[in-house]
């Protein structure tokens, strides 16, 4: 394999954002309920954060829960909100030692008071940390961020409207924009996902589903992103 770590150097590849489809797929596939497809799926995002980690990517965000997501089936909901839980509980300590920095993007007002106490513990505890930026968009949908982001500018009283107005009013406001969309299964759409922020993003859609991916694919991603020329409309 390329020194996948230098190709990121000599890129400036800093973000790289994933819609992480296929679970359901997956385990259709192979008869096996919902359920097992979801966590196999929490097995290729720590794969996917080591391989940030060692590849040098800084950022990474996923999109582990939207908006219109809720329109699922009520079981499904209830078991996707209790992954999250006990993923945080069970994975907290490893990232924390391995130097990962948690946050959330998406209006997590609307998630139980339990899960909330869980996320901020999880964002509270790896705080300081250095290493790789883990972004998990739950209960997230762009068009919402939008909505809130005009909301708070209205609020705020400011007048003069500006792209970096907007921005500084995004739930991404600390990160920069990703340079790289990932999605998985194969589906062509961006499914209401950082809508402003992947403006310039170069995007890559695989066939394989979101629980078979590993540092290979992550590798593979890489090396098709430099092969990209970014103009951005110049």
């Amino acid at each position: 394999m390329e020194d996948i770590k230098k190709i990121v150097e000599e890129c400036n590849l800093k973000h790289i954002a994933i819609i992480m489809d296929g679970n359901r797929r997956w385990a259709k596939e192979r008869n096996l309920p919902s359920a097992f497809g979801h966590k196999k799926g929490v097995d290729a995002l720590k794969a996917a954060m080591r391989a940030c980690d060692d590849f040098g990517v800084k950022y990474l965000t996923v999109y582990a829960f939207s908006t219109e997501n809720w329109n699922r089936k009520p079981e499904e909901v209830s078991f996707l909100m209790d992954l999250l839980a006990q993923t945080l509980k069970n994975e907290l300590k490893e990232m924390n030692e391995n130097n990962v920095v948690i946050s959330f993007i998406g209006d997590t007002t609307k998630l139980s008071p339990k899960l909330q106490e869980i996320l901020q513990n999880s964002v509270d505890t790896t705080k300081n940390n250095t290493g790789v930026n883990l972004q998990i968009a739950f209960n997230y949908g762009a068009r919402d961020e939008i909505v809130h982001a005009v909301k708070e500018i209205i609020a705020s009283g400011e007048k003069e409207i500006t792209e970096e107005t907007i921005s500084k009013h995004l739930y991404t406001k600390n990160i920069p924009d990703p340079d790289l969309l990932i999605r998985t299964g194969g589906e062509m759409r961006v499914s209401n996902y950082l809508l402003w922020q992947i403006a310039y993003s170069e995007f890559i859609v695989m066939e394989k589903f979101w629980p078979e991916f590993d540092k290979e694919a992550m590798a593979d991603c890489i090396l098709e992103y430099r092969r990209r020329n970014r103009r951005f409309g110049k």
